[in-house]
């Protein structure tokens, strides 16, 4: 359904080299996990110790593994293509050391008292330690005796070894990856760094720096001396307003120069992830129904709400355009992925093989499912079960991968392996949708995800999108397709959306106020299980504009949905005869983003 065989000469895109490939139109869908932790973050030691880099590529591979926090032996129903450990580089590797006996940091005062909690079982002593070392990075005091050059090249060459080891190129890659953890104040900057075919000789901190300009003159270092690299924020939904302010770091507006910078040297964006979305708010989309979507609101390690405003992807749509036409750059020009952030050695994207995302903090059915209010009288947060990153790529080889994410040929998902294509362009019709060279058609007369608009050609009145969607075979059947449409007022710059449903599965029709009568479910939650009765497997549009005006810049993006199908808390509720929790439903429409398309009026 998605490809055609033929041969021409590919210009990658951003980064990468000119090379012979395969026709785009051949090129195929891959899954895998873009962001995850082991034994070798600072904070995934202090909840699960025992799980190493080849645990983690072992399970992305399809091979069973036991969690060592609880014992229960874990296996993927469906193997990923590919996966990167982006383990913090703040401490990297280096707590493990400190409880090995045979390590000179094993010595100091504060080793032996760490390892006494730690390992010694001492929960008091545990969270004193643990404590005192996520406050170095609140507040950027690291203890300089664990953060040496020498501790951090040694460490980060033996990830490279590993990953060498692992990779199996057309099969499984495993990609040069790690985490930088920018967290002033527990306002979540964080970015997961990647590299193309050669890894730097060693990650930058945010011990080196909090400030994301600092990461990305970074990066510019690194390609300036031919190691391709970017970096992809996550989290927004945390950052307290500062992910998508319209401030630097350090103060003042942003400029063109930042605008530019940023555009650069990040063009993906994580959409999804156990600490919930960061696609849209019902506060910032009060006529979006499915805006109310695994919704976590306090930021990381203080206990407070974050802010809202500048928190979220799609107002960032709008303002990014915004800022394009005042500065000539849009810093907020993001492709989409899904990612883990778990820091228990593993990818738990599946909702029925969910076993914690936090190693001893929650690796019982009885600790996840805990719902007591903290001391502050917060409910404890149940978090999200882990989202996917799907990329177009030529061939699932760290360049293959890597370019994708480059272009931003991307997609994120809830953590369901739903297959979305789509292509805009100015005239598609229904007959080009339906031609088995729909994906040519798509490529030659238009642009992938991730793309910006070709230029309005004469007669032209509206772009139009053709998007397909298969299900996730161990998945449920497809709700509907939507097309979400962002620009900012012309007048005051205000963000504005408008959400179409393209495509209802069932026979449904859009009703004349817009409406759409809900799927329904089949879910019995009282045994976590469900039927394919409703929904359709497959379901596709060709979608025109209705009400375009060529003289705003607009963003367009896609949005699938699945019937209703067991939350993971629902599935542990039932395997263990245990009350469902109130403060999440027992349901989930898993979904997927796509990257959107840009249209630029001409200047």
């Amino acid at each position: 359904m998605f490809r055609n065989v033929s041969l021409l000469i590919v210009t990658i895109a951003m980064f990468a080299t000119s090379l012979w490939a395969q026709d785009p139109a051949d090129r195929q869908v891959f899954f895998g996990e873009q962001h995850m932790h082991t034994q070798n973050s600072f904070d995934g030691f202090t909840v699960a110790p025992h799980q190493t880099w080849e645990d983690a590529f072992r399970y992305g591979m399809g091979e069973p593994i036991t969690l060592a926090s609880n014992g229960v032996t874990i296996q993927r129903r469906t193997p990923y293509d590919f996966v990167a450990i982006t383990d913090h580089s703040e401490y990297y590797g280096v707590l493990k050391q400190l409880t090995d006996p045979d390590d000179p940091l094993s010595q100091s005062e504060f080793a032996k008292g760490f390892t006494a909690g730690i390992i010694g079982g001492d929960t008091e002593a545990a969270a004193k330690y643990v404590s005192g070392l996520i406050g170095t990075l609140l507040t950027n005091n690291p203890m300089p005796e664990y953060i040496t050059p020498d501790l951090l090249t040694g460490n980060w060459a033996k990830f490279v070894k590993t990953a060498d080891e692992f990779y199996k190129p057309g099969e499984f890659t495993t990609l040069y990856a790690y985490e930088w953890t920018s967290i002033p104040n527990g306002q979540n900057m964080h970015r997961n760094v990647f590299f193309r075919e050669t890894p730097a000789t060693v990650p930058f901190s945010s011990f080196d720096s909090q400030n994301p300009e600092d990461l990305w003159t970074y990066l510019e270092v690194q390609r300036n001396a031919g190691i391709q690299t970017f970096a992809v924020p996550h989290n927004s939904n945390v950052s307290d307003g500062w992910m998508f302010s319209p401030n630097k770091f350090h103060g003042g507006p942003i400029d063109t120069r930042y605008a530019k910078r940023r555009q650069l040297n990040e063009p993906l964006f994580e959409i999804a992830q156990t600490k919930g979305q960061s696609d849209a708010h019902p506060v910032l989309s009060p006529n979006d129904e499915f805006a109310e979507f695994e919704i976590f609101s306090n930021m990381i390690n203080v206990g407070m709400p974050s802010a809202v405003k500048y928190g979220f992807y799609r107002q960032a749509l709008a303002d990014g355009m915004k800022y394009e036409a005042q500065l000539g750059f849009n810093p907020f020009k993001h492709g989409l992925v899904g990612g883990a952030d778990f820091h228990s050695g593993y990818q738990g994207n599946e909702e029925w093989g969910f076993q914690g995302a936090h190693g001893t903090v929650d690796d019982t059915p009885e600790k996840r499912l805990n719902e007591a209010p903290s001391p502050s009288g917060e409910p404890n947060p149940i978090v999200s079960s882990a989202a996917t990153a799907a990329v177009w790529a030529d061939e699932n080889t760290r360049e293959g991968i890597f370019d994708a994410m480059a272009r931003r040929e991307t997609y994120g998902t809830s953590g369901t392996l739903i297959r979305l294509r789509l292509f805009a362009g100015w005239g598609f019709t229904a007959a080009d949708l339906d031609g088995d060279d729909w994906a040519s058609k798509g490529y030659a007369d238009g642009v992938p995800m991730g793309q910006d608009m070709p230029a309005m050609p004469a007669g032209a009145t509206a772009p139009t999108i053709m998007v397909k969607a298969m299900k996730d075979p161990e998945s449920g059947n497809l709700d509907r397709i939507q097309i979400i449409k962002v620009w900012s007022d012309s007048r005051t710059g205000a963000p504005h959306e408008h959400i179409f449903d393209v495509a209802l599965s069932d026979g449904r029709t859009v009703a004349a106020n817009g409406s759409v009568p809900p799927v329904g479910s089949t879910v019995d939650v009282s045994t976590a299980t469900y039927t394919n009765d409703i929904g359709d497997p497959a379901l596709s549009a060709v979608w025109t504009d209705p009400d375009f005006d060529a003289s705003v810049p607009t963003a367009y993006y896609v949005r699938v949905l699945e019937i209703p199908t067991p939350r993971w808390s629902t599935y542990d509720a039932a395997r263990n005869n245990l009350p469902l929790p109130t403060i999440v439903p027992p349901t989930i429409q898993e979904r997927a983003w796509s990257s959107p398309v840009w249209y630029t009026p001409a200047k």
